[in-house]
């Protein structure tokens, strides 16, 4: 099952470490098949409010993901980023293929108080 990293970074001014993180990242994602899927795209906030921007790095599961951000490679330029940009980062394993929320609001109704 697939499963990303979701990161909601408040906005920064420019500096060199937070360049050379970018053009490291990259390079960290190899071992573990990650990959960007949001990068550098403006966001459309339809409701509430997201200042920032949004990133979104995907890898095949959240076995891939966990070793990503804990690897020597990752931990070693994080710093380069958390410096600069404050900003709030999951990680979160998708649904399966087909999946439907059915099961959840049946489970969800089983909760709810009787009338």
């Amino acid at each position: 099952m697939p499963a990303y990293v979701i990161a909601h970074l408040q906005e920064a001014a420019p500096h060199p470490e937070i360049v050379e993180y970018m053009e490291r990242i990259p390079a960290t994602f190899e071992p573990y098949g990650g990959r960007f899927l949001v990068h550098a795209t403006q966001h459309e906030v339809k409701e509430g409010d997201w200042p920032g921007h949004v990133v979104m790095i995907g890898f095949p599961g959240i076995t891939e993901a966990r070793a990503w951000w804990d690897s020597p490679g990752y931990q070693e330029i994080a710093p380069l980023r958390s410096r600069h940009i404050e900003g709030d980062i999951i990680l979160v394993e998708g649904v399966p293929e087909g999946y439907t929320p059915t099961a959840a609001a049946k489970a969800m109704e089983e909760t709810l108080p009787a009338e």
